[in-house]
């Protein structure tokens, strides 16, 4: 059976942001912090929140991170082992490994493997690694993508951290895409669907296609300007989901008006029926 999941950009507006700034030699990487993070919401707290709450995992967006300090991550790993809530997979949001430009590809994986590191450390089970910001009929940066993946796959095995992509920026945009990618691996590179990522008019075929290959599912509902979700949508959804063998995450994903919290739990009250 799924299990309920969270994904920490549901509390972005709580939980940060944490903003990055980086220069050209990412040995000497800069780190400055824009905004304060409000008191009473924090990463190293929010796994026990989530453990009284009935959620079973979390999905952390790498911005989110305080900083990347070994004695913090110790700090954020032991946060999730005394709760018992699963780091599922450390959501990294930069980095395009289909670009053209060979110095900019070639800072952006030694970027990556940084934080495959950062993973290892936090017992992340995987790293969330987006595919490219091309066009997704460009087919030699689909090469490029590709040759990437498969020395982001090699540096991270041994590490035992897992490599995922998502139908997230425009390579990934269509199904065929996501499909051609994972099976140039044969399974070794994992996937994310999100239900938010696709167009309106060919989301249902493409959740459909591609749930039998997902290894977390990003449950979002669409929602009106005062926070409304489309619930029916959302179900219909979440029932191709049920009709498959999927049996990982559903990671609630709420990123609209209003309070977070109440927004979370709008989605929370459709996907609940849907896991154990």
């Amino acid at each position: 059976m799924s299990h309920l999941s969270l994904t920490t950009w549901s509390l972005h507006r709580e939980l940060g942001p944490l903003r990055w700034t980086y220069w050209d030699d990412i040995e000497k990487t800069q780190k400055t912090r824009i905004e304060q993070q409000p008191e009473n919401t924090t990463l190293l707290g929010l796994p026990s929140i989530l453990e009284k709450q009935g959620f079973k995992s979390l999905e952390v967006c790498h911005f989110h991170f305080q900083n990347t300090e070994n004695e913090y991550l110790v700090e954020l790993r032991n946060a999730f082992e005394k709760s018992g809530i699963t780091f599922h997979c450390l959501l990294l949001d930069y980095g395009d490994i289909s670009s053209p430009d060979d110095e900019r590809r070639k800072s952006d994986i030694k970027y990556i493997k940084k934080w495959i590191d950062i993973a290892e450390k936090v017992g992340a089970k995987s790293i969330r690694v987006i595919a490219g910001e091309a066009n997704p009929s460009d087919t030699a940066a689909f090469e490029l993508s590709i040759d990437s993946f498969r020395q982001l796959l090699d540096y991270a095995e041994p590490k035992d951290v897992r490599v995922v992509t998502e139908n997230f920026k425009s390579l990934t945009s269509t199904k065929e895409n996501c499909e051609k990618l994972i099976s140039s691996f044969n399974k070794k590179l994992g996937l994310t669907v999100d239900f938010g990522n696709f167009e309106q008019g060919v989301k249902f075929d493409s959740i459909e296609a591609l749930v039998p290959l997902a290894e977390s599912i990003h449950a979002k509902a669409n929602y009106d300007i005062h926070g409304l979700i489309d619930k029916g949508e959302l179900e219909t959804s979440l029932q191709i989901v049920a009709n498959s063998d999927y049996d990982g995450p559903i990671t609630l994903v709420y990123d609209g008006p209003g309070n977070l919290w109440d927004g979370i739990n709008k989605v929370r009250e459709v996907a609940v029926i849907y896991c154990e």
